[in-house]
């Protein structure tokens, strides 16, 4: 991999040489493609997913929940496996390796998301500009004006930040639609002074997705965040809207079989997506007919494949994080199950086709989710934690000492958080599960289940994510690489950047 300066400079010329951008009425347009030279690493097609919120801790106790030990999750199956950095950095920041550089190390989804769709590193909330608030180029709008077809699949609002990180760009990620205010578009730490109204950074995120056509098929939750206008815009461009943003009519499950346009913008919640446990667990519900990730997959890449010049699908599973946030281990892990029955579409499609990358990784972790010996204790169970001593060399107990009594704390520790312990907000036990390894009868949140499961946080952390990867120019994966590397990997693959 190149240093960060050198992936610095070749950035900004390539951003130069590669595309100018327009602003015109809130929308950014591409005006030329790069060019680039045969590539034995090209791919015809690139899907990348992004599991919101997954860390390597999410994907282990994923896989032993549900398949046991010394099973797989489909994503496990991918033969190039890496991890990822996922740092940003601060308002006003420059590029790592330039002289003000100034790094954030916990990143939020929307400067990681605009790492691996522009190439450059952002402060938090930033998407589709750099450290500095100018402008950058996002791989999705530079594969389209290369003439590839493009999709962007979420199970959250379509205007939140992973996916929007590709079709808009913005001085902070509030500014979604409709009704906005300075306050939540406006960034003065940035700008210095309030920019104008027809400022695309300025612009709300449904207002540039509606206009600018950056994708093809869009498809995921954010109904709210659109209005009449909107689709007005997106049907003048020739697509196909599922439901109705005049009266707030959700897109159906059915609309979106029958959807053969080449352009599709389907979206089937106002809101986030409903979770799979509350769909599984409630089947006659409105919110079970809502298609699920894999489901949205299956359909977006139906509908872009067949291109000659091929496509460039971006897919979320952005539940995981939603439910991570809330230390939620039993929605966040059938999250994460539904999230790798998307990649198993992508990557039967990859196999069958012979000629399509795909990409899984996450933005960040989130929760510092991890997992612990069975019948073991978490700190905040104990009265006092443990002891900071070394009988065999007191040398190496570092200030301030304390002493652990070994107690629980009744008021805090009460069973596992999902079982016994349930009826207890204060109680932060475990949460356990059963796993295909273990007995028939043993039950969730019993203290006879094998997984047993924690959080540090209800926030992100600045731990590394895993990367795994099928496919045409992904051998350089293979390592620890940073988040900003997945713009050249993929840019390359699909021949629009160098």
């Amino acid at each position: 991999m190149r240093t960060s300066s050198q992936r610095s400079v070749s950035r900004r010329v390539m951003a130069a040489a590669a595309v100018a951008l327009a602003v015109v009425a809130g929308s950014v347009v591409t005006t030329a493609a790069a060019t680039a030279q045969p590539d034995s690493n090209r791919a015809k097609n690139v899907i990348y997913l992004v599991g919101d919120g997954m860390g390597r801790n999410h994907v282990d106790a994923a896989r032993i929940r549900y398949y046991g030990a010394d099973g797989r999750l489909a994503m496990e199956t991918l033969p190039v496996v890496g991890q990822v950095t996922t740092y940003a950095i601060q308002k006003n920041s420059g590029q790592p390796g330039e002289d003000d550089f100034v790094p954030e190390y916990v990143t939020d989804s929307a400067s990681s998301a605009t790492a691996w769709a522009s190439g450059v590193k952002s402060y938090n909330a930033a998407l589709g500009v750099d450290g500095k608030g100018e402008v950058v180029p996002t791989l999705m709008e530079l594969a389209k004006d290369a003439g590839y077809r493009t999709g962007n699949v979420s199970t959250a609002e379509i205007t939140d930040a992973t996916p929007a990180s590709q079709a808009s760009h913005v001085i902070a990620r509030g500014c979604q639609g409709p009704d906005y205010s300075a306050a939540a578009c406006q960034d003065l730490a940035i700008t210095g002074e309030p920019l104008p109204t027809d400022d695309v950074r300025v612009t709300p995120v449904a207002d540039q997705m509606a206009r600018n056509g950056t994708a093809d098929v869009v498809l995921g939750g954010g109904l709210a965040r659109f209005d009449a206008a909107d689709q007005e815009a997106l049907e003048a461009q020739g697509y196909d809207v599922l439901g109705s943003f005049a009266d707030q009519t959700v897109a159906t499950s059915e609309e979106l079989e029958n959807a053969e346009g080449r352009k599709v913008f389907g979206l089937f919640s106002r809101g986030n997506l409903t979770i799979e446990k509350f769909k599984r667990e409630n089947p006659d519900s409105v919110q079970a007919e809502e298609p699920s990730v894999a489901e949205l997959t299956t359909e977006a890449i139906s509908l872009l494949k067949g291109s000659r010049k091929g496509f460039y699908l971006q897919v979320e599973g952005a539940l995981i994080d939603k439910r991570t946030h809330a230390n939620d281990a039993a929605q966040a892990l059938e999250e994460m199950k539904a999230f790798d029955e998307a990649v198993r579409v992508a990557l039967n499609f990859a196999k069958k086709d012979g000629n399509t990358t795909v990409i899984v990784t996450a933005d960040h972790e989130t929760g510092g989710f991890n997992i612990v010996g069975k019948g073991m204790v978490t700190n905040p169970e104990t009265l006092t934690p443990p002891a900071n001593v070394d009988s065999g060399n007191p040398a190496n107990s570092s200030t301030p000492s304390r002493a652990s009594s070994g107690a629980l704390d009744p008021t805090r520790s009460t069973g596992p958080i999902n079982g016994s312990g349930s009826s207890d907000p204060g109680n932060f036990a475990p949460a356990t599960f059963r796993t295909a390894d273990d007995p028939e009868g043993v039950e969730d949140g019993s203290p006879e289940a094998s997984l047993w499961l924690t959080f540090l946080t209800g926030h992100h952390t600045g731990a590394n994510v895993p990367i795994f990867a099928y496919g045409p120019g992904t051998q350089s994966l293979a390592a620890t690489v940073d988040n900003t590397d997945l713009f050249d990997v993929m840019g390359r693959a699909l021949r629009v950047t160098r």
